[in-house]
């Protein structure tokens, strides 16, 4: 298939050529082989030029002929091998003169040549009339023809071997002087890399008065002709522009001096490139196809260049090149086509089938369950980890997952969750998971550090529509629930419908105030009293009550829908900071930014209008992220919490500790306040470790004049721990649960500013 898709682009390629559609190319190429061939001439051809200075001596128009006569004379005195005339001698002028000159010609040694030529009748007509000199000079002389064409385009590129004039066949005078048989009807390309410049030039008043050096000229072919400016005889040529008439002979005559140029045609060059591209044709590689269409293209222009230089034989090489060139962009973009294809197919950040290799993959009629395994705390091994060494932690988990659970091929379908098909009968499946969990807890060595990892795992039937989604919804399930493992049961999907139209409720909700903030207090340890809340959603739906945020937050985020959700949030919170400040109270207000919202421009900019528009003081406010925000695009999540900052809003590091990289973090965002996640603070005050890391955290945050929030107060005896250690702020149910926002104002406006 690949060869017959080869074949055709040469037979596309040869009917362009018979069309001539490279004749332009091959133009130019030629052209920059003549450069590249550069050579002088080998100084057997001299030029005798009737130039200005000989114009000037002889003062007259046409010359008379004794002025030939002389030439001839002085020329064959010298033991000149041959002369020819680039001259018209069909016009009778002087018959003593002209006897002179015929005289001349008889009694030299050397061979003599005279000009013949056919020419038009007149402007815009077919037919030609023959121009022989006239009978008294021609008599002894031998007659060659000077008759040229110029290619349409103006460029004289080619001359005859022969013509035929008063119809008899007669040598070009190029030929003659080369002492080449000069056939009539082929012709030969003029090697125009022999540079004019090199060749032999005389005067002719300068030979015609025995000013010369004849031993210059002995055994040398003269042609004579006209360079004066005001003849008219010039010509445009390749490489060398215009050049007068007698120089381009005089090329000709080189050019055969070495042999006979033949015109090979396109078709040998382009049956060999037909080769060449059959052989990258089949090739899988876009290196191999670059090397060997560079290495078939570099031969046939080295072929091309022997041909002429040793053979003399001028092939038509840009078909054969266009051949090559088209196959090997076919090829590339066949191969790139198929790259592409396999890269959409493969996880970029681990080197993993992804989704679409998925559901290109066809099931087998072996494959049973579609097992979906969702790596826990992803996002904190991301930061233990750093974003670069992510894919070689996900590969090392695939070896495991491939060897313990017999997963011919484990497929990345999201960040977090991996999935393989299994063969496996349903009782057979829960030891096995067991077993992946077991083993999955022994740790990993990646960039350094020693990981424990552990999934959470979802099981769907193969072959029904949606088992993949079904797979990782269930892990999902399972994780909310805290089960190691679910089963996706064919009602779950009503209940991920019920859970989805939320969706289209959403505006409405948000119109109607049903979309709610609590406050959760946070106390200044320094003053006891509550300055500063963090603002909690809250779904106050008219059919099925108080929803709580885990039941709606995830599939809104699924959905893209967060942004809205959360500039609706801020709007209420802003709204309840502008009452509390109409109340002269001083309550900072701090509101949850989604991960993905770090990387939203339309986000920024219409959370930013909302705060200028509200009027409140911006500094009160604070925009809470995790450790994890950063790592969906850094560069971007720093640019957009650097444009909040600029406007006075503080960045919240929320859940700090959780990642195992936190100081990263520091370096990288603008952070005004550290929330120490209440996985170290609520046992900090008895726990040695945990107070060693919550001690050691205030202590560096103050050092780079950074707030530090403790979460999850339960007790006295934590809350007097960090107050002894300097901590800020301390959040916890120990201070007040989450409260409306009116009941949150009448806790601030108690003398002590905290619940009871």
């Amino acid at each position: 298939m690949r060869a017959a898709g080869t074949l055709a682009l040469a037979v596309l390629v040869a009917l362009a050529a018979v069309a001539g559609s490279f004749r332009g190319a091959g133009h130019r190429l030629d052209e920059l082989s003549f450069s590249v061939l550069d050579r002088p001439a080998s100084g057997q051809v001299h030029v005798v030029e009737m130039d200005a200075a000989s114009m000037a001596a002889i003062q007259s128009w046409p010359w008379p002929r004794d002025h030939y006569a002389r030439l001839v004379d002085q020329l064959d005195a010298a033991g000149v091998r041959s002369i020819s005339f680039d001259v018209d001698f069909s016009g009778a002028s002087d018959p003593a003169k002209d006897r002179a000159f015929g005289d001349a010609i008889a009694a030299a040694q050397a061979t003599v040549a005279l000009p013949t030529f056919a020419q038009k009748v007149g402007f815009n007509q077919v037919r030609e009339l023959d121009t022989l000199p006239i009978a008294p000079l021609r008599a002894e002389a031998y007659l060659a023809s000077v008759s040229i064409s110029p290619d349409r385009d103006g460029f004289l590129r080619r001359m005859p071997l022969g013509t035929i004039t008063a119809s008899t066949a007669r040598p070009s005078i190029a030929a003659f002087v080369a002492g080449r048989s000069g056939v009539v009807g082929p012709s030969f390309p003029i090697d125009y890399a022999v540079d004019p410049a090199s060749i032999p030039r005389h005067s002719f008043i300068a030979i015609e008065r025995g000013m010369f050096r004849p031993e210059a000229l002995r055994d040398k072919d003269v042609i004579v002709g006209a360079t004066a400016v005001e003849t008219g005889d010039r010509y445009l040529v390749p490489r060398h522009g215009v050049i007068h008439g007698v120089i381009v002979q005089a090329l000709a005559a080189e050019t055969l001096g070495a042999a006979v140029p033949t015109y090979g045609g396109w078709v040998a060059p382009l049956g060999l490139a037909t080769i060449v591209a059959l052989l990258f044709s089949g090739a899988r590689r876009r290196l191999w196809v670059v090397q060997r269409a560079a290495a078939g293209t570099i031969a046939l222009l080295a072929v091309w260049i022997a041909a002429r230089v040793l053979g003399a034989v001028w092939f038509e090489v840009i078909p054969a090149l266009t051949l090559i060139g088209a196959a090997a962009v076919l090829r590339l973009a066949i191969l790139t086509n198929r790259f592409a294809e396999l890269g959409r197919r493969m996880d970029a950040e681990s080197g993993l089938p992804n989704r679409l290799a998925l559901d290109a993959q066809r099931e087998t009629g072996g494959d049973r369950y579609v097992i979906a395994a969702q790596i826990d705390d992803f996002d904190a091994l991301k930061l233990a980890v750093g974003a670069e060494n992510v894919g070689e932690l996900l590969r090392r988990l695939v070896e495991r997952l491939t060897v313990a659970a017999s997963a011919t091929t484990v497929y990345r379908i999201e960040d977090r969750t991996l999935v393989w098909r299994t063969p496996l009968e349903m009782n057979e499946l829960e030891p096995v998971m067991a077993g992946l969990r077991a083993i999955m807890r022994s740790p990993f060595e990646v960039a350094g550090r020693k990981l424990g990892v552990s999934f959470t795992f979802g099981v769907a039937a193969a072959g029904a529509p949606g088992a993949t989604s079904n797979a990782a919804h269930a892990a999902a399930q399972a994780k909310r629930t805290g089960k190691p493992w679910r089963f996706h049961a064919d009602g779950e999907g009503e209940t991920a419908a019920e859970h989805f139209s939320l969706l289209g409720e959403l505006d409405d909700a948000l119109r109607d105030g049903d979309i709610m903030a609590f406050y959760q207090p946070k106390q200044n340890l320094a003053t006891g009293r509550i300055d500063a809340v963090e603002a909690l959603v809250r779904w106050r739906h008219p059919v099925r009550g108080m929803l709580p945020p885990d039941f709606f937050i995830p599939v809104i985020e699924e959905s893209g829908r967060i942004d809205d959700l959360t500039l609706g949030v801020l709007a209420i919170a802003i709204a309840d900071m502008r009452k509390w400040c109409e109340q002269d109270l001083v309550i900072g207000v701090a509101v949850n930014i989604s991960a993905g919202l770090l990387t939203s421009d339309s986000f920024a900019a219409k959370a930013l209008a909302l705060v200028a528009r509200a009027g409140v003081p911006a500094q009160r406010l604070t925009f809470e992220v995790t450790e994890s925000a950063q790592f969906e695009d850094t560069e971007k999540a720093i640019a957009v919490l650097e444009t909040f900052r600029a406007a006075g809003i503080n960045i919240s590091m929320d859940d700090y500790g959780t990642g195992q990289s936190t100081l990263n973090y520091l370096k990288l965002l603008p952070v005004t306040e550290l929330k120490i996640d209440r996985s170290f603070v609520q046992h900090a005050h008895i726990d040695r470790g945990d107070a060693m890391l919550v001690r050691s955290t205030v202590q560096l945050a103050h050092e780079l004049d950074i707030k530090v929030v403790a979460e999850g107060i339960e007790d006295a005896a934590c809350l007097a721990f960090l107050k002894a250690i300097g901590c800020d702020y301390a959040q916890g149910y120990f201070v007040s649960h989450p409260l409306p926002a009116d009941e949150l104002a009448a806790l601030v406006s108690q003398p002590a500013g905290i619940a009871a």
